[in-house]
């Protein structure tokens, strides 16, 4: 009788949900792993083409005054196809309510290329910042359709805001679908380079940041971006306050 030999990849697998060590079946994959990996391309595929049930998020938001606002990409197919129409509003558009008083801050909601990020995490991760931060004044929440991060730039710009923090679904992967970015710009105008914000990356439940930890980052952020007027590259996370990794600076 032969000896099972010991799975040399188990270790390796127990400690990522990357996809190593899985194996063969003649020359392709085990059954198994291939319908597994068939189901995650199709989940990643729909969470990019579908759309946010936008009055889902407001029930989900409410008592919160929410706004609507569209990018310059008439439908999807475009926004996948020009990212530059993506980062600005519609030709045109007015932002309603008018606000009276520039506010300290806005947050945006944008669809992103994740639907299910925005429709899963957004409400939560939104409430969770504001009641951190209670002592800034904050206009009603934008949500924007087929926008990207640099939307809330134009948006902020023309509320007179001193900060922007935008929500946004991130590109999903083949592990994780739903995963939700914060993005955090000072001063926001038109042109603000990616370098010019921060970026807090990977909440949702599978391993991810959790509310909570997502809310105290933005908040400590926020802070210190209104305390000495900058964002981006000359705004480092203190690991020791925070008692977390450092926060990541990536483009939309």
């Amino acid at each position: 009788m032969s000896t099972p030999t010991k799975d040399p990849w188990a270790r390796v697998r127990a400690a990522t949900p990357a996809r190593v060590g899985l194996g063969r079946s003649g020359t392709a994959l085990p059954t198994k792993h291939s319908l597994e990996f068939q189901y995650a391309h199709a989940r990643a595929r729909d969470a990019v083409h579908r759309q946010v049930d936008l009055a889902r998020l407001e029930d989900d938001l409410a008592p919160l005054e929410v706004a609507r606002v569209n990018s310059a990409a008439a439908d999807r197919a475009t926004y996948l196809r020009r990212p530059d129409l993506g980062r600005r509003l519609e030709e045109g558009s007015r932002l309603s309510p008018e606000i009276s008083n520039a506010p300290d801050i806005v947050f945006v909601i944008a669809d992103g290329l994740s639907a299910d990020a925005v429709q899963t995490h957004a409400a939560a991760v939104t409430r969770a910042a504001m009641e951190a931060l209670p002592e800034f004044t904050i206009a009603p929440v934008f949500l924007a359709s087929q926008a990207r991060v640099a939307i809330g730039d134009e948006i902020g710009a023309m509320l007179g805001a001193r900060l922007v923090i935008l929500l946004l679904g991130e590109r999903p992967g083949l592990t994780v679908a739903d995963s939700l970015g914060v993005y955090i710009t000072y001063r926001p105008e038109v042109g603000r380079r990616d370098s010019e914000r921060n970026c807090i990356s990977n909440i949702h439940g599978q391993g991810g940041l959790d509310y909570a930890t997502a809310a105290r980052k933005i908040a400590w952020l926020t802070r210190e971006a209104l305390r000495i007027g900058v964002t981006g590259t000359a705004l480092k996370e203190d690991a020791e306050v925070l008692g977390d990794t450092a926060v990541d600076m990536l483009p939309d």
